[in-house]
């Protein structure tokens, strides 16, 4: 038996947010990150629906990008104060993811971080609180999915933390607040939302309720992303509802590697002046584990698929895989993304020489390798690779070498 789970209700379309007027109940704890929503007038609409649908409000501001498990704590804290009844998330994936953490902590306060990141051990919500995610990037889909993406610093380890029970009440995607987003963050989401409609299409979970939405996302981000990143306003409306579809997609089918590796690479070399963006490291890795999984005969077939329903030609299953891997590198060029990690440079554009000096990451490979296999995405990848092939991976994404294992 199989489980497919979205939020009880998703209001989609410009002037959306008016939705947070019909909800029904008494308090309401609004998180968000480092100032954009209060800087565009969102959140002041925000609080300002909620006091219109009877609500006191309080906020908790400044979740920062790859929120922490300490932050996680001081806002759990918050809400076993304030005892709201409705939690509302809004902004990228970071404050939403950790406001779902969050949520956690504040209906169960003996649950520690390591109890969380049990995959799908999660006890039962909604006995003190509902939540609401409300989203201002096109990437994560974590308005619907249920995952949340919390930083450990102290290990420098991203924890996937996965339960059906933290998949959102309710998601509102107004394309409104994905007007505000800077060209970069258009790349870097976008790319994401193309990595996750892939994966769950090849993922071992696939099934007839997610290809639909896997294959209809990669076509829009195929059609629109470019454009978004461009400045057509209408192309970044449309992939806001792509990047949507996409974590319905994976959220149910689930993902592979590609997250794996970006998840254990993302923090792993903060101590050398930046992170891996999550986006950007989904984009530089997609191609080579492309490579890698089409070794399995099952997987090859469901890429050709995905070259197919792109129309990139192609006359037999290899050839599809080829131009698959090309045209992912091609859209990553055209959004200045890099193709490695050497490359990667500390503002996350292309350089000569990135923030990771080559003995770093040749010292730090063997436990990030370790850890990449031990993530919670590696269970659904269509293959599942030894220490010996996550390492090559892992090298291969550094140097931008072939895959040929």
């Amino acid at each position: 038996m199989a489980r497919f789970t979205l939020p009880r209700d998703l209001y989609h379309g410009k002037g959306a947010l008016e939705a947070l007027k019909t909800l029904k109940g008494k308090r309401a704890m609004v998180c968000v990150g480092g100032g954009s929503m209060k800087k565009f007038g969102f959140l002041d609409r925000v609080v300002e629906y909620l006091k219109e649908a009877g609500m006191e409000v309080e906020l908790f501001e400044g979740i920062e990008p790859d929120p922490s498990v300490e932050t996680v704590m001081k806002g759990a804290e918050a809400m076993l104060k304030f005892q709201p009844d409705w939690i509302v998330a809004m902004g990228g994936g970071s404050p939403i993811d950790a406001a779902k953490a969050m949520w956690i902590k504040y209906e169960y306060p003996e649950c520690t971080f390591e109890d969380m990141c049990k995959v799908f051990g999660i006890p039962t919500l909604r006995n003190k609180a509902h939540f609401v995610a409300i989203p201002s990037t096109s990437g994560t889909a974590t308005e619907v999915t249920a995952f949340s993406i919390i930083t450990d610093y102290a290990k420098g380890i991203k924890y996937p933390i996965a339960d059906f029970e933290i998949t959102p009440d309710v998601a509102i995607v107004d394309p409104d607040l994905a007007e505000t987003m800077p060209k970069k963050l258009v790349a870097h989401t976008g790319m994401d939302a193309m990595t996750h409609a892939v994966e769950a299409y090849v993922s071992t979970a696939n099934c007839d309720y997610t290809d639909p939405l896997a294959l209809h996302a990669i076509k829009m981000i195929q059609n629109k992303l470019v454009a978004s990143y461009n400045g057509d306003m209408d192309a970044r409306a449309q992939m806001h509802n792509a990047q949507c579809l996409a974590g319905m997609a994976f959220s149910n089918a689930l993902l592979g590697i590609v997250h794996s590796m970006a998840h254990k690479t993302g923090a792993a070399f903060a101590d050398y002046g930046a992170h891996i963006i999550h986006g950007a490291a989904n984009a530089m890795y997609l191609p080579k584990v492309i490579a890698y999984n089409a070794k399995d005969e099952t997987a090859k077939k469901r890429y050709g698929v995905i070259a197919d329903e792109m129309g990139l030609g192609g006359a037999n299953d290899d050839e599809k895989v080829a131009l698959l891997i090309a045209y992912l590198r091609k859209m990553s060029d055209d959004l200045n993304i890099p193709h490695c990690i050497k490359n990667y440079g500390a503002d996350s554009y292309p350089c000569e020489q990135g923030f990771v000096p080559e003995n770093v990451f040749l010292e730090r490979l063997p436990e990030i390798a370790k850890n990449a296999i031990t993530d919670a995405c590696t269970g659904s990848n269509p293959r599942q690779p030894n220490q010996e092939e996550m390492e090559k991976l892992l090298l291969a994404c550094y140097y931008d070498r072939e895959i040929d294992f």
